[in-house]
């Protein structure tokens, strides 16, 4: 079992020096493009598959790092060139990891690698859980999935919203409603093919940030897929949902047990735009002058800096230690996933806020980036759980307590 460690071992340095090279060289440049644009950055995905950075493989070797490491460094350097661009690299990573959390290897094999596609034919995947009146709350999920035991074939009726991807990816990872009676505990992952008669995607969201990246509606009319499309299996579904019935506790919920394997990774991301807006102020508070001297030589700017830079490195603590746990199998006993993501997400905005404070004006107008990085920022206080919904879980994890 792999130690705790704050130093990378030689291939995480090679692996976080070869993804930032991509996020300066190619990501940033691009940046503010495609954030005027809000359209998916085809070109830069594909460039990306051809690198290798876009692909199963890549992925899934990330996933396997016994320390837990790779994937936060990952998710940092991509967010750090671009958080928008960033989500349009990282969408089908969701949905690969609704996959691992909730289907048998089988079914990870066979779904995950067509969420990339090639670098020949870039693909895309989509998780699909949030509905308009079921966000934090994924007990009200209203999308309902009906099995024909004579055609092994399930139904989904329903529509999806706030989905990354949503509607334009191939690989649909839908979480539905099997028995409205149990709440989530009732809830399964289903796998929508590419094709598949009945989904459609509906609303393009237009955003305040993380405009590269797609959200949108995803809406399942008489959606038809075969019996082999549930996550997991039909027998392990049933023996859920008999406990369920029987008032015996669930190992895991569907959405939930996805969440919790990528919160760590999400805080990352919040990390990687916070990191970008404090290095940026930095800069320029060293080259800005004010009353005859550089302002950085200002107190009031210097502890600003100060403060930046130690809840950068804070959250950074946080989402390694999240991510080791997660993979060393630790338990979470005080909420320490939902930990790394709350701070992040929250830092992610103070600091951008700080950096268009010590910038003025410069740091309101578009000709620098800061004011993009803010408008990035404060999704992730909202997506993948609310800062509100974090704090519960770490509320109820610390009391004991079912805190409502």
């Amino acid at each position: 079992m792999s130690e705790f460690s704050l130093d990378l071992n030689e291939d995480q340095l090679q692996i976080q020096k070869w993804v930032h090279d991509f996020a300066e060289s190619v990501m940033r440049p691009a940046a503010h493009e495609w954030d005027e644009r809000e359209e998916t950055p085809w070109p830069i995905i594909e460039e990306a598959a051809k690198v290798g950075l876009y692909s199963f493989e890549f992925i899934a070797n990330a996933f396997a790092d016994p320390a837990g490491l790779l994937m936060p460094v990952i998710n940092e350097e991509l967010a750090w060139g671009d958080a928008g661009i960033a989500l349009a690299l990282l969408g089908s990573t969701l949905a690969v990891a609704g996959i691992f959390a909730n289907g048998t290897p089988e079914q990870l094999v066979e779904w995950a690698p067509q969420c990339y596609g090639s670098p020949d034919k870039v693909q895309l995947g989509a998780f699909c859980v949030s509905e308009a009146d079921a966000g934090s709350d994924v007990s009200s999920l209203r999308t309902r999935a009906v099995y024909e035991e004579s055609t092994d074939t399930w139904v989904l009726n329903g529509t999806k919203t706030w989905i990354t991807n949503g509607g334009i990816a191939d690989v649909h990872v839908v979480v539905a409603t099997v028995d409205p009676q149990l709440g989530a505990r009732g809830q399964a992952s289903f796998v929508v093919p590419p094709g598949t008669p009945g989904l459609s995607a509906g609303q393009k969201f237009k955003k305040m940030g993380i405009r590269a990246s797609h959200t949108g509606e995803v809406i399942l009319d008489d959606c038809r897929i075969p019996g082999s499309c549930l996550l997991g299996g039909k027998e392990k579904l049933d023996e859920k949902l008999a406990r369920a019935r029987e008032g015996k506790r669930s190992s895991s919920q569907a959405a939930l047990a996805t969440f919790e394997a990528t919160r760590p990774s999400v805080g990352a991301q919040a990390l990687g735009i916070a990191r970008a807006a404090y290095e940026y102020a930095l800069e320029y508070a060293k080259e800005r002058r004010a009353f005859g001297r550089p302002i950085v030589e200002n107190q009031g700017i210097a502890f600003k800096l100060a403060d930046m830079k130690t809840r950068v490195d804070a959250s950074r603590l946080l989402v390694w230690r999240a991510s080791w746990m997660g993979a060393t199998k630790r338990h979470f006993g005080s909420g320490e996933g939902s930990m790394s993501k709350l701070y992040a997400g929250e830092t992610a905005v103070w600091v951008t806020e700080q950096a268009i404070q010590i910038m003025g004006g410069y740091g309101y107008v578009r000709e620098h980036p800061v004011e993009r990085w803010h408008r990035d920022s404060k999704i992730y206080t909202i997506f993948e759980g609310t800062s509100e919904i974090q704090r519960l879980v770490i509320a109820r994890a610390i009391s004991g307590v079912h805190i409502i």
